[in-house]
């Protein structure tokens, strides 16, 4: 009954959606337009099935009737006999019917009729087969095309739409919302037609049979319809309850799954139990007053139609009796009563459906019509082979309009210099990464790399100069030779091999049964922290870049691998340029230059020793990590981070 489902989604402006989803289906108008001409031609054959049935019927009541009478009379002859006996209800009976006196069933006119009703069924399925054949197909192309479009689309928008958009919804947008649109093109709308089609030409079937009777069953449409709305209108705060009550079901147990051994460190598994059984007893009443109330709208529709057959029943019988009415008339009449109720509640269900559809269809032109990251100017400039000198002269920028982040930022980095961006949280270390790769176009200045303005090379020629390795480790699922060869395309096994040595990758990869075969997961769950650390510095290695961005890239791993991860990157940097992103100062102190951010400003810039020396914001960051290291050894506790002195005025 489409009553089962989520609530549809709201829609905020139905007509544009509805006219952009028109839009989509243009190319295959010629197609649809044979789809509705399949539809139309089933459904005729199908309404003309119950009269082709009633023919049958008449026929084998004609005989048997005919049967009864004395032979070698006429109709008229007949009827009079009857009156004249006293059977005028018979007589009357007769006198609608083609009876021939003394005459059985005309079992040769008989198996003709019943082969056309056959071959008109058959040729009604078949037409109905091609329909939902032809249907499948622009559904399937117009979802296609749309895929198609939404993955390119993704490619195109600028970072920040990320950034403003939760990834999941992102991602719910391209897969499930598309797959609701497929659902909906490929059911709702050739369902919709054919109900449509088939209430109009049953209505039309039962007029012409007898239009007393057909205002009988129509009596019962507005009674169905009521009640169908009574009660779904119940049942669908049910069923919103259920999905939010599943959902809270859902979250709770993936929390205590994920977080299951702090559950039983901290005592809870009591408290986790309790708050189970409390959703999952919400969970239990939604559903069922959910399920009760939607289960009872087939019940009452069908008294409903019941008691309509009874009324068919009696009036078409006593029409039968006067020989106002045939039989088979009476028995087609009571098909199409039936065939007419359902199609109308197929529609209310549809349009559930197709609600729920053009809701989806919604949030993907959305995606579609965000604003794009602004066209390449490509002047020609090329960057060649990178030495890796970068200048940022003058740079302004702010996510905001009202609110200024960068402000009159130079920088001037040579190359094969490491440059350590340090910084208090919002300082703006993180965006002058994403104004160096172009994730983000400045709104004044310039970014040269080799003395070329990137604003006027392409995007990707700017990222291609780049290699990064991230604090969030990203791995797809694939072979660890995979997940490394994704720095270089086309890389040899060598190269694979050399980069995995490099990254200091190689020895724990051996040991693993499949070697640089061993498929990992999404999250590679199997490997270590650093393990997967390493894993994306061997695709740095592998990527060979001319300049080279780390952001912090060792705060998730133990100090034993961080020696290892350390001299990793410090192989990796050798003789490249270098951005280094660190929130732990230790591991930055042998950089050529340490720029320090405040407020998207430059406040110090130097070395180690020489920042230390000024006493300034350097300075009292650099000691303030071990403050607490220190007052805790004062007060007789050993020191978090014993083997790092603070420095000295």
């Amino acid at each position: 009954m489409g009553m089962g489902g989520p609530p549809p989604a709201k829609i905020h402006d139905a007509g544009r959606t509805l006219r952009q989803l028109l839009g989509r289906l243009r190319p295959e108008l010629p197609l649809i337009a044979i789809v509705v001409l399949l539809g139309t031609g089933s459904v005729v054959l199908s309404v003309i099935g119950p009269k082709i049935i009633g023919n049958a019927t008449n026929v084998i009541f004609d005989g048997i009737v005919g049967k009864m009478l004395p032979a070698g009379l006429t109709k008229e002859q007949a009827i009079a006999l009857l009156q004249a006996h006293g059977k005028g209800q018979i007589a009357q009976m007769v006198s609608g019917m083609n009876v021939t006196p003394g005459v059985g069933i005309d079992f040769t006119a008989l198996g003709q009729i019943l082969l056309l009703a056959v071959a008109v069924y058959l040729f009604a399925s078949v037409l109905m087969w091609a329909q939902g054949y032809l249907m499948a197909g622009v559904a399937q192309r117009t979802v296609y095309a749309m895929r198609r479009d939404v993955e390119a689309k993704l490619s195109r928008l600028p970072l920040k739409y990320f950034d403003s958009h939760p990834h999941g919804d992102v991602l719910s947008r391209v897969t499930n919302d598309v797959d609701n649109i497929s659902t909906t093109l490929q059911q709702g709308l050739s369902q919709i037609v054919t109900s449509v089609l088939t209430v109009v030409g049953v209505l039309a079937m039962m007029l012409w049979i007898s239009w007393l009777l057909a205002l009988i069953a129509l009596v019962t449409v507005p009674l169905s319809v009521v009640v169908t709305l009574l009660i779904a209108r119940r049942s669908q705060r049910q069923f919103a309850a259920q999905w939010k009550w599943t959902g809270s079901l859902n979250g709770h147990v993936e929390e205590m799954h994920t977080g299951h051994a702090l559950v039983q460190a901290f005592g809870r598994r009591a408290r986790a139990r309790e708050i189970f059984d409390e959703h999952n007893q919400k969970l239990y009443e939604a559903s069922f007053r959910a399920q009760f109330l939607s289960g009872i709208i087939q019940p009452a529709i069908q008294f409903l139609a019941n008691l309509n057959y009874v009324a068919i029943a009696v009036i078409g019988g006593y029409r039968v009796a006067t020989g106002t009415m045939t039989l088979g008339d009476v028995q087609a009449f009571i098909q199409y009563s039936r065939q007419f109720t359902m199609p109308i509640m197929q529609i209310a269900g549809q349009m559930n459906l197709l609600q729920s559809g053009l809701a989806s269809a919604e949030r993907v032109f959305e995606l579609l019509d965000a604003e794009e990251e602004s066209s390449d100017v490509d002047t020609g400039a090329r960057l060649g082979d990178v030495t890796g000198e970068v200048a940022l002269e003058h740079v302004n920028f702010r996510y905001e309009p009202d609110k200024p982040l960068i402000d009159d930022f130079n920088l001037q980095v040579l190359p094969g210099q490491t440059v350590a961006i340090v910084g208090p949280t919002g300082a703006g270390k993180t965006t002058i990464v994403n104004l160096l790769m172009r994730f983000y176009d400045i709104d004044s200045g310039r970014i040269r790399v080799d003395k070329v303005n990137t604003a006027e090379i392409p995007r990707d020629e700017v990222r291609r100069a780049f290699g990064m390795v991230l604090q969030d480790t990203w791995l797809f699922a694939g072979t660890i030779r995979d997940n490394i060869a994704y720095g270089k395309e086309g890389a040899t096994e060598e190269e694979v091999v050399a980069a995995a040595q490099a990254a200091h990758v190689d020895s724990f990869v051996r040991t693993l049964q499949k070697g640089y075969d061993t498929v990992l997961d999404e999250d590679a769950s199997d490997l270590s922290s650093g393990q997967r650390q390493l894993l994306t510095i061997a695709r740095a290695f592998l990527a060979d870049p001319g300049i080279l961005i780390l952001d912090e890239a060792t705060s998730n791993v133990d100090t034993r691998t961080e020696v290892l991860i350390q001299k990793a990157m410090a192989q990796l940097r050798r003789g490249r340029t270098s951005f280094v992103i660190a929130h732990r100062l230790s591991t930055i102190r042998n950089a050529d230059t340490i720029v320090v951010m405040d407020g998207g400003k430059i406040v110090e810039q130097g070395s180690h020793a020489e920042l230390l020396r000024r006493e300034g914001f350097y300075y009292r960051l650099y000691n303030s990590q071990f403050t607490e290291a220190w007052s805790a050894e004062g007060n007789g506790q050993a020191p978090a981070a014993a083997s790092h002195a603070p420095a000295r005025a």
